[in-house]
């Protein structure tokens, strides 16, 4: 059985917002937005074709016995549709759907279809608001909570978006059985960096429990998803628009955005992506000698142990050159999170470029 509910608020102004993890909330969704919004009569639910398909009807249900009249707006699924292209036909949706200035938007899928619906709503009608109820174990330990939005370009990963805090996030950890196994295993890299970056604890029993994560485990699924919050949580409070503490949350992303543009986010899942980011960033930190070498490999080797993992087979050089377009990169330097310990990282960006290479190589090596 799930140890019930638990509610993490995300201090920021103007305004504060719960993230609520409960067993079951799905079907509770209705109330939940009644007491939040009790004069709202109208939502439009952005989702993908697969996640109606298993859990819209519970939805809907939940919504129309608490008066609400529900509208389902489809996207295609995928990292390569998380683009301006697909926020301006579901902005064209909205309209035809009757959505004006009063609609509530729902974010009903995961980390694409947050990211895309938050920047949607930060700019319909010039902003209306959204919830977030994510589907997936990355939207939920991760994507959700904390407000950026964005879509991809040709040259780069979410180099368009908008800070835009959601009014609520309702997340439903029953909601992952029906998650393919590789969707759900990149998740858990999520998880995984959060426990690196500031939660030793997290990252033992991530390192530990493969057993029970791999049966999804209620007890243990409830406890990841609510650290990683809490974690993501106090970081954004402390710096919403991402100009200093916020950096380390960009664990294993300066590398794993890379090879998702270099690979036209065909071939890596998000947390796949950056897990081979977290491994190249202890790598480097290892050879800079800001961490020791058996820290540098248990992190490795526990990412590894969370696979399979996809092949790497990109051209280093041309790795390199994506990540200096992105929006990591201040004044021509890519910054890199390295981890000194278990729990403590730094953001570093006076990397020499021959670290770098030589453990996008030693990625190649691993990956065969």
């Amino acid at each position: 059985m799930m140890a019930g509910m638990t509610r993490v608020a995300v201090a920021v102004q103007p305004r504060a917002y719960d993230v609520v993890i409960e067993s079951g909330i799905l079907s509770q969704a209705g109330a939940r937005l009644r007491e939040l919004f009790p004069q709202r009569k109208h939502c439009f639910i952005v989702t993908v074709a697969i996640v109606r398909r298993h859990w819209g009807r519970d939805l809907r249900a939940s919504l129309s016995a608490n008066g609400w009249t529900a509208k389902f707006v489809l996207m295609p699924d995928g990292e390569r549709y998380k683009t301006l292209a697909t926020v301006e036909k579901l902005a064209e949706k909205l309209v035809k759907a009757g959505a004006d200035r009063g609609a509530l938007v729902v974010a009903f899928g995961g980390g694409v279809v947050g990211d895309v619906t938050g920047l949607l709503a930060s700019i319909y009608m010039r902003g209306v608001d959204f919830v977030q109820i994510p589907t997936t174990l990355l939207a939920q330990v991760d994507a959700s909570v904390g407000g950026k939005t964005g879509v991809n370009l040709k040259a780069g990963k979410n180099l368009v978006g908008t800070f835009y805090q959601p009014r609520v996030v309702l997340i439903d950890p029953t909601m992952l059985s029906t998650l393919p196994a590789r969707e759900f295993q990149s998740g858990l890299y999520e998880a995984l960096k959060c426990g690196v970056i500031g939660n030793p604890e997290l990252f033992s029993r991530l390192e530990t429990g493969r057993d029970k994560l791999f049966k999804r485990d209620p007890a243990m699924l409830e406890y990841i998803i609510a650290e990683s919050v809490r974690l993501k949580a106090a970081v954004v409070a402390a710096d919403e628009r991402d100009v200093g503490l916020r950096r380390v949350l960009n664990f294993g992303h300066t590398i794993g955005h890379a090879l998702e543009s270099q690979t036209a986010y065909r071939h890596f899942l998000h947390g796949e992506a950056v897990a081979w980011g977290m491994v190249a960033a202890s790598i480097i930190a290892a050879a800079l000698k800001k961490t020791d070498r058996q820290t540098a490999q248990r992190i490795s080797r526990a990412t590894v142990n969370l696979g399979p993992l996809p092949k790497v087979d990109v051209n280093p050089r041309g790795l390199l050159r994506a990540m200096q377009s992105d929006k990591k990169t201040k004044n021509g330097a890519v910054h890199f999170v390295l981890p000194r310990e278990i729990g403590k990282v730094e953001v570093v960006n006076d990397v020499p470029e021959a670290v770098v290479l030589e453990a996008i190589k030693q990625l190649r090596v691993l990956s065969r």
